[in-house]
């Protein structure tokens, strides 16, 4: 064997080596273990986890609970938390654990990959994918043109019994603290009463008023967008349909789903690293087809079924603000006798 040779085949082994750590990840974090809380379930995010495991070499030890549960129980654990990323169906239970003190600040280029009124406007946590407040209607007994111009239309005698709500269901509530914020208690308040006085059905979830739009035993419903196109993903059809309100206000709330890194966490590269899965390419495509949510990172497609979601119009409010109002708005919601 020559010099040459030998020079050759250590080249070679170089390379191997190389490539084994470009499939692994980042040598710093491939060995690394977090911990992530997820308010997000793990038929939604399961695989996709998965994936990252598989990337970067990095172990995650989840665990699942509703957003809400986790949030509690982070304030109780505070900087003794084995959580490294919190990960949120919705910008509450965030903001929840950002007063807290709980949450690092993210960095400048990685909250630079979401438009900015979809995190926190002090950088503790990121918007991941969207989801908007619709509408969702048994096509064969109502058209568009049958639905009000606002939520403020369901007020009206004319829909007593006939409205679907889901009042202890954490979208619900956030979407009335964005009333409280747009409009103010006083005014809330008021639509929760007239919203009691026309009787509304009262379901557990957003998933059960969209099965009964679907099986024509609710005509109207206030839920979020996503769960039509999982019933028609899975039955293959569906006489339900949603609703976007084109005017402005918490009927047209779009929420994030979101992450943000604990302060208390010893591995925040890897934690990092998992943040930045989360705003890739493949992750936003997962949630743009597997649970049918707006990715948030541009250039990624949405469902070509989805109004764009810069066409959308939200109550112009900071999100960040949701938390400070969330506990009020269970308040208002029980004294409103619909809990």
């Amino acid at each position: 064997m020559n010099h040459n040779t030998n020079r050759v085949r250590l080249l070679a082994g170089a390379l191997a080596l190389a490539l084994v750590a470009v499939a692994c990840g980042d040598d710093d974090t491939a060995d690394q273990a977090i911990t992530v809380y997820s308010g997000r379930s793990e038929e939604l995010v399961g695989s996709l986890i998965t994936e990252f495991q598989e990337e970067t070499g990095i172990t995650v030890e989840v665990r699942y609970a509703s957003s809400t549960d986790l949030a509690a129980t982070l304030r109780e654990e505070g900087s003794n938390s084995p959580a490294d990323v919190f990960l949120a169906q919705d910008p509450a239970s965030l903001g929840t654990i950002a007063e807290e003190g709980l949450f690092a600040t993210l960095p400048d280029d990685l909250l630079a990959m979401v438009p900015s009124r979809f995190s926190d406007s002090e950088g503790r946590w990121v918007g991941v994918s969207g989801r908007s407040r619709v509408v969702v209607y048994d096509s064969t007994r109502i058209s568009p043109e049958d639905l009000p111009a606002t939520v403020d239309g369901f007020t009206d005698p004319a829909w007593k019994g006939r409205l679907a709500i889901a009042p202890s269901n954490g979208s619900f509530l956030a979407f009335v603290a964005a009333m409280i914020l747009e409009r103010g208690e006083d005014g809330t308040r008021e639509w929760l009463e007239a919203i009691a006085a026309n009787q509304p059905q009262t379901f557990s979830s957003n998933s059960p008023i969209v099965a009964a739009a679907d099986e024509g035993t609710v005509e109207v419903g206030l839920v979020n967008h996503y769960y039509l196109l999982g019933l028609v993903a899975d039955k293959g059809s569906s006489t339900a349909r949603n609703h976007f309100f084109t005017e402005a206000g918490p009927g047209s709330l779009v929420m994030p789903a979101g992450a943000g890194i604990l302060a208390s966490s010893d591995s925040t590269e890897a934690a990092k690293r998992f943040v930045e899965f989360l705003l890739s390419k493949e992750a936003q495509e997962h949630f743009a087809t597997e649970t049918f949510e707006y990715p948030l990172v541009e250039g990624v497609a949405t469902d070509p079924s989805l109004p764009p979601l810069d066409s959308l119009a939200p109550p112009v409010i900071d999100l960040s603000d949701l938390a400070s109002v969330l506990d009020r708005a269970t308040d208002l919601v029980a004294e409103a006798g619909l809990l």
